[in-house]
C-alpha cells in the first residue's frame, strides 16, 4: 500500500485581499487563515511570516494574496 501524502493547510491564492486587515496589528492582510471550528485570522506579511511554522502545523486553510511568500 502507498502512503497518502496530505499537504497540509491547504492554500489558495487569490489575486488580492481587499479590505482584510491584519487581526495583530491592523496592517493591510496579506493572509488569511482558517483554523477548522475555531475561525479566520487576518495577517499582514510580518505576522504571517513570524508565526508560519505555528500557521503550518495548526491551520486548515491559508488564502494568501498572489506574489506573497509567507513560508520564506
Amino acid at each position: 500500500m502507498t502512503p497518502m501524502l496530505i499537504s497540509r493547510p491547504a492554500v489558495h491564492v487569490v489575486p488580492e485581499l481587499s479590505g482584510e486587515r491584519c487581526d495583530s496589528c491592523n496592517a493591510a492582510a496579506k493572509a488569511v487563515v482558517t483554523f477548522g471550528n475555531a475561525g479566520d485570522l487576518a495577517f499582514c506579511g510580518h505576522h504571517a511570516k513570524k508565526f508560519a511554522d505555528r500557521i503550518t502545523a495548526t491551520a486548515d486553510k491559508v488564502v494568501v494574496e498572489e506574489g506573497f511568500d509567507w513560508r520564506s
